[in-house]
């Protein structure tokens, strides 16, 4: 540790210094040795380094979705590659450099908090052995030493001695518990930040190896916490829990109002912008305005999630312009299909009812308009006189083939209207 304190030298004075400047604020509501001051100054560090390193965070989210997007080349990289490794390693910084993606991006916010919590380490460290470090004084060192947390001294660990536990004016039982229950929150709380991750703001039309390796430190990081955090001081565990709650919440944020496209977060918060906009039929703000501005950019390209946003607004008779704004259309919009295309609606024809076999074979009604009326009554009366119309229907029709009304059942049968061709035996 000696080595690594020595690389991190240029940065413990000015944590030392910021963690006094707290202390000297809480002090003066909670009494100056108190563990509260001294707790509460490392949880203010840590709120001030992770509010410094949220341009990178969002630089992350970026560099994230971007090798989630680039997955799939990656694999048929992969594949056609299998046997070259260097053709591989070629094709794939050639990749990254075409798209502007770079791999560490995603790993930038753990990069630059590092220095900070070595730092913070030695700087315990220091406390716990007695030595003075950057701006703590024996005056501040005394003091420090005597800060409890929870009956835990603020620089004991779980895997120091009886002695050394007492010598800090503490039980060796007290220690270990809270230190135990810290570890378990710490590691909790990785454990819930990564599976949040993978199960809502991952785009699940896409499997690539890619999400099999995130499932895999989903599961690998909270043992690791849980391995290395015995070897932490009590402040240093403090410190890696808030920032681990930090990093919970600031994700549920970024997970609840800008999700991946094509993740389950992203239906849940299409459905309530859906609600939002044909609640008050327009967009409200600049965030919802951007949002639907991207939807209607991609065309095509829209997943099922924001297709089907699209066409809950035609169906509410609103209409998504290209510059993010919401109107209401007078003129029913088209919908979209699910590759994309537009479908007008239109209405089904109405198919004609299907008439009884005794009135097909009888003539049933005339159409209005048809070649032949019934309606004259000079017509139907010279009709009742002939003899012929006297039989049956059924009966007509066959007793006189060139009658109209058994032309009119046989060609409302199926049957073609005119002689019959006579039937040829088939020749096998």
């Amino acid at each position: 540790m000696d080595t690594i304190a020595s690389l991190f030298s240029f940065i413990t004075t000015p944590v030392s210094w910021v963690i006094v400047q707290f202390h000297s604020l809480y002090g003066a509501i909670f009494g100056p040795d108190t563990g509260w001051a001294w707790g509460l100054s490392i949880v203010s560090l840590v709120v001030l380094i992770r509010i410094c390193l949220i341009p990178l965070f969002v630089k992350q989210i970026k560099a994230t979705r971007a090798m989630q997007t680039l997955q799939p080349e990656m694999k048929k990289i992969q594949e056609r590659y299998k046997s070259d490794k260097q053709r591989q390693s070629e094709e794939m910084m050639k990749l990254y450099k075409e798209t502007g993606t770079n791999p560490l991006s995603s790993c930038l916010p753990i990069l630059a908090q590092s220095p900070f919590f070595f730092a913070l380490y030695h700087v315990l460290n220091s406390i716990a052995s007695g030595d003075t470090i950057g701006v703590i004084n024996e005056r501040l060192l005394e003091s420090a030493q005597k800060a409890h947390i929870v009956g835990a001294p603020l620089a004991a660990k779980f895997t120091d001695s009886s002695s050394t536990v007492e010598a800090l004016g503490s039980s060796i039982t007290d220690v270990r518990v809270v230190t135990a229950i810290m570890i378990i929150l710490m590691s909790l709380s990785q454990f819930y930040t990564q599976r949040q991750l993978m199960t809502k703001n991952v785009d699940t039309s896409v499997k690539t190896p890619f999400m099999q390796q995130q499932k895999m430190l989903m599961y690998i990081f909270p043992v690791i916490f849980a391995v290395f955090g015995i070897n932490f001081p009590v402040g240093v565990l403090v410190y890696w829990l808030t920032t681990n709650v930090w990093t919970m919440g600031q994700q549920m944020y970024v997970i609840r109002n800008n999700p991946t496209p094509g993740s389950k977060a992203q239906a849940a918060y299409l459905d309530r912008l859906y609600k939002h906009v044909t609640h008050h039929g327009k967009a409200r703000n600049r965030r919802e305005r951007a949002i639907v501005k991207a939807i209607v950019a991609k065309g095509r390209d829209r997943n099922d999630y924001e297709r089907k946003f699209i066409n809950g607004l035609s169906k509410a008779g609103l209409a998504a312009q290209a510059d993010g704004s919401v109107v209401k259309s007078e003129v029913p919009v088209a919908t979209v299909t699910e590759d994309g295309t537009p479908a007008t609606t239109v209405p089904k024809r109405q198919q004609p009812k299907r008439q009884p076999k005794s009135k097909r074979q009888s003539g049933g009604p005339k159409p209005a308009g048809g070649a032949e009326k019934t309606s004259s009554p000079s017509t139907s009366l010279s009709k009742s006189g002939d003899p012929e119309d006297a039989k049956p229907a059924g009966s007509a029709g066959k007793a006189n083939p060139k009658s109209g009304g058994g032309s009119r059942s046989r060609a409302q049968s199926g049957q073609r209207k005119g002689p019959q061709r006579p039937k040829s035996s088939s020749k096998k």
